[in-house]
């Protein structure tokens, strides 16, 4: 794992100053927050590519426990490992649109138009200006209704699914070429409700992050009861591919007695990286960045990038 210290020791062209001296205002560090994290990215070796995208359901209906945060930090830390990556905004709150800096003001084209006007999700997506090929369908708080308006759709549990495989760069490298995403991540609200319905049927992997606390265990159950229901009868390739422990305190037994019990229970399934509690983690979605850039040595920036990379590298599990 290389810091920003090794990131800024290697970067090329750069200057003590524009590193952050013993001299350095707070402006200045800030910079270099920055350049540490656009040059660290293209420095990095890119990880190789899947065969095809893979599309992640980030979910659980327990509030609170990072899935917003994990789905952005993860989706930063995979672009900045050479992955092209795209967001899905399923959350009427928009949280993830802000902490990837992209605009989801009322009236924004958004994941609202392509779930229920059926707009192709190629003509909503937006640019992430923080990481290099990192892109967006944002939510707005129109996407509060939809599940309403989805009702007496046909099909309206498969609406997401038709828009993320109908999009041109969504496939496999014989169909698509390099210009594919890697990855699709779709964030979704702290419900199982019928938007989570639909990002259930439209991935084939599912992302659990799971608070190092008692309560976060007592959810699961029932999530992963409607997980079993889509498989049986709506989506049978859905697999829940990864765990991932957040605001972990390595300074209490509760935080490590959870982790090993989660661990225990799913086995291979949980990543051997947990994300520590983290004030950087937490301060960085009010600048609009995720923290791969708002502080891209921080042990938070750190453990997600490397949680990045064990995704990455696991690769997807067998059909």
């Amino acid at each position: 794992m290389r810091t920003a210290a090794d990131i800024a020791v290697a970067a090329p062209g750069l200057t003590d100053a524009d590193l952050g001296g013993d001299h350095a205002t707070p402006l200045a560090k800030a910079a270099e927050h920055t350049v540490l994290a656009r040059h660290g990215a293209r420095m990095r070796p890119p990880l190789p590519r899947p065969e095809s995208t893979r599309v992640f359901v980030v979910a659980n209906q327990k509030g609170g426990v990072g899935k917003t945060t994990s789905t952005v930090n993860v989706a930063a830390g995979l672009a900045q490992l050479g992955q092209r990556v795209l967001v899905v905004d399923l959350d009427p709150q928009g949280n993830a649109s802000t902490a990837l800096g992209v605009d989801h003001r009322r009236g924004v084209p958004s994941t609202y138009d392509a779930l229920v006007d059926g707009v192709p999700l190629a003509d909503v997506v937006a640019v992430s200006p923080e990481v290099e090929d990192l892109l967006v369908v944002p939510a707005t708080i129109d996407l509060a209704g939809a599940e309403i308006e989805l009702v007496s759709v046909v099909a309206r549990e498969s609406r997401l699914r038709k828009a993320i495989h109908g999009h041109p760069l969504v496939g496999s490298a014989a169909e698509v070429g390099a210009d594919r995403f890697d990855y699709v991540l779709v964030d979704c609200p702290p419900s199982l409700g019928l938007l989570t319905l639909n990002a259930l049927v439209a991935g084939s992997e599912m992302l659990i992050p799971i608070q190092a606390e008692y309560y976060a265990l007592e959810g699961l159950g029932q999530l992963l009861e409607t997980v079993e229901m889509v498989k049986a009868h709506l989506n049978p390739t859905l697999a829940v591919s990864t765990i991932l422990v957040t605001m972990y305190d390595a300074r209490t037994r509760l935080a490590a007695g959870v982790a090993e019990e989660v661990r225990e229970h799913f086995g291979d399934q949980v990543l051997k990286t947990t994300i520590p509690r983290s004030v950087r983690v937490s301060e960085a979605p009010s600048y609009g960045q995720t923290v791969m850039t708002y502080d891209p040595g921080s042990p938070g920036a750190l453990s997600y990038l490397e949680a990045a990379r064990e995704i990455a590298t696991k690769g997807a599990p067998a059909a």
